[in-house]
């Protein structure tokens, strides 16, 4: 944890600012009235920065309005808050919502300054033309337009100077803060305030980190290379740094300009749909998502694609929580709320000594409700939500990757929907979920695992006649000891060895003829054999 060592007049200024700004907005009533650190409010009454009247609203509303005063990084920290539905309440998760990551721009003679350090060169080497006057402007970055030598058109990202500072100031007290709330409010505790900053600390480094930034960017155009759903802007990588992005320029319609976009006789059913399937097919195929994908953050080029931009924030899943995440959504559009609850116990989601009946219930109390309106109207996100504050109170940790998702998936359906009132979110998804699992626990995903696990077989392969022999001359010469009490027991434990060394070296043999490219075999021939191979050799 960051600790307050840096400038003590600074920080002590900025600590009478926090104070003043959550007096005034009624936030210290709201965490500690009640609690064993009442006494705070009192004391808070006796500084004469809080004797003014204090803001009037609603507990949502005053928390947005005091972190918007607080800053940029405190308005980042609510935006990181309002992801988390399944902590909040849903009228502060609402309000928080709004918060906009909008700052002033910063003086263009610092952000030539900021290019040429980083790039180790003048502008007018790495660009013909920059813009001084900034595209946009936001906490961390700021963005301008620009001309490369070669009349690629493209914007130049930019680290805000002295930020660092700031951050870390604001941290350390946004981690002290945390800590005084879990020790004064114990019904904050299942909320743990302090990983919720840590995750927060991280993923705003990240954000500084322009290379990182990059480098999702470029993994991301590789898995959409040739798409005719997503295009991904090509970075230049000549011209960036941990401070300076320079990417590929995009020319097209933000998503959320709805009447451009009809005017332009862009088909927008089609394009709800798009989303839908690009979502799943980053987070199951590729398993590589945008966690950001706001419609500030999403255009559509003039063939109809979509464009992304601002790729800060990505997330990934485990093989297991992909697989489990699947099985979830189907089980619950079967209505199969006893798989549901399985499915959390096997994945370890939730402890092993938590009942399944009890999970079962519990999941169809939340569950059936939805099913009363149309199915268009079923949220994926929303039952996501659902289920991971249900599944939290019998003791499930909800894990970042998995709130990055829930995020994701709730931006992708308000902006379907924003296009298509009547999507169908469910239509599209199943097919697609239903082909992965195929893919992935049937014929071919066998197919697939055995093929990808070859070369570990054959280099083992030479190994396994020496095993065999070293377990029969074992068992012959009596090194190794059976619980038998006869001869003829003995002799009967032999034979099955024997038996069981001829199995093994016929599935090595079939096992091999099957993964290498002697004679073209169908998918499914291929796992036959496999599995008869395997069998054979784990068969005694």
């Amino acid at each position: 944890m960051r600790r307050l060592n840096r400038n003590p007049l600074r920080q002590l200024r900025r600590l009478i600012e926090i104070n003043r700004t959550l007096c005034y907005y009624g936030i210290d009533r709201l965490l500690f009235e009640g609690s064993r650190f009442a006494w705070l409010v009192w004391l808070n009454w006796l500084l004469p920065w809080n004797w003014r009247p204090r803001h009037k609203g609603t507990r949502g509303e005053r928390i947005r309005q005091a972190l918007e005063a607080l800053g940029p990084i405190f308005i980042k920290f609510g935006q990181a808050l309002s992801t988390r539905k399944d902590l909040l309440p849903d009228d502060i998760a609402a309000e928080l919502s709004k918060l906009q990551d909008d700052c002033p721009p910063f003086d263009p003679d610092a952000a030539r300054r900021i290019i040429e350090q980083a790039l180790g060169r003048p502008i007018e080497a790495a660009y013909t033309h920059f813009e001084a006057e900034p595209m946009a402007s936001a906490s961390i970055a700021q963005v301008h337009a620009a001309t490369l030598h070669n009349g690629m058109d493209v914007v130049v990202k930019v680290v805000r100077p002295d930020i660092q500072p700031v951050i870390e100031q604001d941290l350390a007290i946004l981690y002290s803060l945390a800590q005084l709330v879990e020790r004064a409010v114990p019904d904050a505790r299942r909320l743990h305030p302090v990983e919720v900053v840590h995750e927060f600390d991280k993923t705003l480094h990240h954000e500084l980190d322009m290379m990182r930034e990059a480098a999702n960017a470029s993994q991301l155009r590789r898995n959409w290379e040739g798409s005719e759903l997503l295009y991904v802007p090509r970075i230049y990588w000549e011209y960036t740094s941990e401070q300076v992005l320079t990417m590929e320029r995009i020319y097209g319609t933000r998503v959320s300009e709805l009447d451009e976009l009809k005017r332009q006789g862009v088909d927008l059913e089609q394009l709800s749909r798009n989303g839908v399937i690009i979502f799943f097919t980053q987070v199951f195929k590729h398993n590589f998502f945008h966690a950001d994908m706001h419609p500030g953050n999403i255009f559509v080029l003039p063939d109809g694609r979509y464009a992304a931009i601002d790729f800060g924030i990505m997330g990934s899943l485990t093989p297991e929580d992909q697989r489990y995440l699947a099985e979830n959504f189907l089980a619950f559009f079967n209505r199969d709320y006893l798989r549901v609850a399985e499915l959390h116990l096997e994945s370890g989601w939730v402890p092993d000594s938590v009942r399944v009946d009890e999970l079962e219930a519990a999941f169809r109390t939340v569950s059936e409700p939805v099913w009363g309106r149309p199915i268009k109207e079923i949220s994926f996100g929303l039952f996501l939500i659902r289920l991971f504050r249900t599944a939290r109170e019998f003791g499930m940790e909800v894990q970042p990757q998995l709130v990055l998702l829930q995020k994701t998936l709730l931006n992708i359906e308000g902006l379907g929907r924003q296009l298509n009132d009547e999507l169908d979110l469910w239509d599209t998804a199943k097919p697609f979920l239903e082909n992965w699992m195929k893919e992935r626990v049937g014929l071919r995903g066998f197919a697939k695992t055995a093929r990808q696990q070859l070369p570990y077989w054959i280099e083992r392969a030479p190994e396994l006649p020496g095993l065999i022999h070293r377990v029969l001359d074992e068992t012959a010469h009596h090194k190794r000891t059976y619980p038998v009490p006869n001869l003829k027991a003995v002799e009967q434990a032999l034979a099955e060895n024997r038996r069981a060394a001829r199995n093994r070296t016929l599935g090595v043999v079939i096992v091999l003829l099957s993964l290498l490219p002697l004679f073209p075999l169908s998918e499914v021939t291929q796992a036959l054999m496999l599995s008869v191979g395997l069998l054979l050799i784990v068969w005694r």
